[in-house]
């Protein structure tokens, strides 16, 4: 077994959110593991057993190499989009240090919104009909020409914000003026997609994959929009829940089919295996799916719910994907429910409030967890230093059950300006 191999164990999580804190935790259970750090992580890695921050550039690959090599780090899991897309686990094994995370061009699949349609198309893979543009007048162009409601992306990385749903062509030329003119989205917005509207209900699967080999994490569903009854501006996501009510037995095996299988396929055939969280956004509508987007690392906010419901190694599940030895890992998972409520600072996912110190109240147990996301420890206090600042996350023997205990956590926190929608799980309930 793994256990033999490896005695003590030093890990890097890289990145600084709520999924970083609930992958860091999770590492820190393993006995085999001695030290978790995180850079830079937040005020809940600083204070989490087994963990501590460290201020290292994620930009600057050499340093983080550096600290790999003097601190024998044996793994590296990578957790936000962009160092991906930036190539950071390309530099990192070919320094021999074993890092999890897709190679640059794999994380294409969600570096370009483009690229992944194409890919999609080229390798049958259900999806909406779409165009793409790179200039505004030939996309305003396009607008007279499609049916309402229809959806404008910004082509780049837009940290799950660069969707915008119109309901007419006026909303779609404003969407378009924002995203080309007034550089809403910086870079990622110099291409749009412009896609054919999906009717149904989302749901995020989530895999571990490692080139053709697979192993499906627990089913979740995130809910996207900030105001209650999803709706209002899309944010990275208010809350989520696990399992997924609308990913059955046969849906499970449909997205595995039809999604993961070519998927996995097309990227070996690209040249370009793929190594790491594989997240597939998909609409379920009548029995039928439709591919909304990939991305290339787990999501946030649903790794919170998802590792909560992990009892096995999420460490081992790494290392048995980087040393392409997936078929002998054995997940298991807890059968209760769980739920994630997003506590996010007022005016997010626009121009929000920060520096708020907070308030919390012990109520951690076995199946509660607090996963800090925008929040810094400044003299033994915790201060408020992101849009969305902390995930509450509760397991419950239904769903039912999970929401009420996550609430309960919600309302241990406080800060000036704090908001969460309180109806986070009900259309699994429903």
């Amino acid at each position: 077994s793994l256990s033999t191999l490896v005695i003590v164990m030093q890990v890097l999580v890289i990145g600084s959110g709520g999924r970083e804190h609930a992958l860091a935790w999770k590492a820190a259970q393993d006995n085999d593991v001695e030290n978790v750090y995180v850079s830079p992580g937040n005020a809940g890695t600083a204070l989490e057993e087994k963990v501590q921050n460290i201020e290292i550039d994620i930009n600057d690959f050499a340093a983080i190499e550096n600290f790999c090599v003097t601190k024998k780090i044996g793994l590296v899991i990578i957790g936000p989009e962009k160092p991906l897309v930036d190539g950071l686990s390309d530099f990192l094994q070919s320094k021999g240090i074993k890092t999890f995370g897709p190679s640059q061009a794999a994380a294409q699949l969600e570096g370009s919104k483009t690229f992944s349609k194409d890919f999609f198309i080229k390798y049958g893979i259900p999806t909406a009909g779409y165009s793409s543009f790179d200039d505004f007048e030939t996309a305003k162009a396009h607008l007279e020409v499609i049916d309402y409601p229809t959806v404008v992306k910004a082509d780049g990385l837009a940290a799950g914000k660069g969707v915008i749903i119109c309901g007419n062509k006026d909303e779609a030329s404003e969407a378009l003026k924002n995203i080309f003119q007034d550089q809403a989205f910086g870079e990622a917005g110099n291409r749009v997609v412009i896609e054919d509207f999906l009717k149904g209900e989302e749901a995020s699967f989530i895999a571990v994959v490692s080139k053709d080999k697979i192993v499906p994490l627990a089913t979740s569903q995130d809910h996207k929009a900030v105001g209650e009854g999803d709706v209002g501006l899309n944010t990275g996501g208010m809350g989520a829940y696990s399992p997924a009510p609308i990913v059955d037995a046969r849906m499970h095996q449909k997205i595995l089919d039809e999604v993961m299988e070519p998927t996995m396929k097309g990227l070996i055939n690209e040249g370009s295996p793929y190594l790491g969280f594989l997240y597939a956004g998909v609409m379920i509508y009548n029995g039928e799916l439709k591919v909304l987007e990939f991305n290339c690392r787990f999501g946030d906010p649903e790794t919170q719910p998802i590792l909560l419901r992990l009892k096995s190694s999420l460490v081992q599940l790494c290392l048995y994907a980087i040393d392409d030895k997936l078929e002998l890992y054995e997940s298991e998972w807890d059968k209760r429910h769980s739920c994630g409520v997003v506590i996010a600072s007022e005016g997010y996912p626009e121009k929000y409030l920060s520096n708020q110190e907070v308030e919390l109240q012990e109520l951690q147990s076995d199946t509660m967890k607090l996963f800090h996301a925008g929040t810094t420890l400044e003299n033994n206090k915790v201060m408020t230093s992101g849009g969305r600042v902390f995930c509450a996350t509760a397991l419950g023997a239904n769903l039912k059950e999970a929401q009420t205990a996550a609430y309960t956590l919600v309302h241990s926190v406080s800060f000036n300006g704090a908001f969460c929608r309180t109806d986070i799980g009900y259309k699994g309930i429903k």
